[in-house]
């Protein structure tokens, strides 16, 4: 099934579960909307409506979507807020396993959490909404989500997202605010790997580190990379033998590889030396950790994203519910993005150029579409 089907029957399906009697559009075609405007880097709901409204938009809608009825403004926050923040992310990422399939085996999947600031006005205690996502680094794509509304709470939807999607066969990657022996757990019971950064939260953990890597039979591995005038140099080590970790074999599940990795950097005249500290449950050469640790950033990277292109921080959506849909139809439409990118082979070609030419040429913004239609899931 063609991705843009596939997409279109999930919207139906969350139609089908949504209580919005007594509203005479389709909940469906307010979200097919909503990813399109955001496929042209329209930030607002508001100038999402406004460029729908217009009469070469609205022909362009019909002739590639049949979408006839287009509700007013307030209609359309209204049907948005119908939507079931809960089913709409299961949606997506029973769309996203259509998409890529076993795909995921073998590559690195990073999870983190990403507060929205300003949320914290539409709740009653004042907590702030987080949204934990599972971002696959090596296809710059994320593959499911989970909202929390405190930081501590980051880590029971960490494991949900684990239990949610299939990861059989990736390497997790994750902050300390996930090395706990309940996470670990998890990640063995989804038939994945792990490789978490080990900090002060588990102090008799990371000293034990230290102390197995203080051999200097353990091998290592330099990279030196020399961006804007700044040097980075990164030594990785990786220790195999965890035999001598106290009490590391019985409580840490499945651990077989304890790492670090030293940066240093240089630029104007100042050094800056850091050391991090890791567990993996899977035997890793130093050049393997220190690839592994180093895509953990992608989904920095999808955040940072979310924020430039389309203002996440800064849009003030006055509904908790709504705030967790738009967030998933943004991350939609930059796998779209994404996607057709790297099929078409213009990696170096930005992300706002290509939500640009779907803006100002609709000849073009078809193009993008007709991609989709015809293909049904990555090769």
């Amino acid at each position: 099934m063609e991705i843009l089907e596939n997409l279109r029957k999930e919207m139906k399906i969350i139609e089908s579960e949504s209580d919005h009697n007594g509203y005479f559009y389709n909940i469906s075609d307010v979200l097919v909307l909503i990813i399109s405007g955001m496929l042209c880097g329209i930030q607002k709901v508001d100038d999402i409506y406004d460029w729908v409204e217009s009469k070469p938009t609205q022909k362009f809608i019909s002739e590639q979507f049949g979408i006839n009825k287009i509700p007013c403004r307030a209609q359309m926050y209204n049907i948005l807020r119908c939507v079931d923040a809960e089913k709409f992310k299961l949606s997506f990422i029973r769309w996203m396993q259509s998409i890529l399939g076993n795909t995921v085996s073998g590559k690195t999947v990073a999870i983190d959490g990403k507060t929205i600031c300003g949320t914290e006005k539409l709740t009653k205690d004042g907590s702030i909404l987080n949204i934990v996502s599972a971002y696959v680094s090596e296809l710059k794509m994320t593959i499911g989500s989970h909202a929390c509304t405190s930081k501590p709470g980051e880590r029971a939807a960490f494991r949900e997202i684990l239990e949610l999607i299939d990861l059989n066969g990736a390497m997790v990657v994750a902050d300390a605010l996930h090395c706990t022996q309940e996470t670990v757990k998890t990640i063995i019971e989804a038939k994945a790997d792990y490789l978490l950064a080990v900090k002060d939260n588990v102090p008799s953990l990371k000293a034990g580190i230290k102390e197995l890597l203080r051999e200097d039979s353990v091998p290592s591995h330099t990279t030196i990379e020399k961006n804007g005038g700044r040097l980075e140099k990164r030594t990785s080590y990786a220790c195999n033998e965890t035999d001598g970790l106290k009490k590391g074999r019985s409580v840490w599940e499945n651990l077989s590889c304890v790492g670090a990795i030293n940066r240093v950097f240089e630029k104007n005249g100042k050094t800056t030396n850091e050391w991090h500290y890791y567990i993996s449950s899977k035997k890793l050469t130093p050049e393997q950790l220190l690839y592994h640790a180093r895509m953990e950033w992608g989904v920095e990277s999808m955040h940072w994203l979310l924020d430039v292109h389309f203002a996440e921080d800064k849009i003030r959506v006055w509904d908790m519910n709504v705030q967790k849909i738009l967030n998933i139809t943004r991350k939609i439409a930059l796998n779209l993005i994404r996607i057709f990118k790297s099929a078409n082979h213009k990696d170096s070609l930005p992300l706002n150029s290509v939500m640009k030419h779907n803006l100002f040429d609709l000849e073009r913004f078809a193009h993008f579409l007709d991609f989709f239609r015809f293909r049904g899931k990555l090769d």
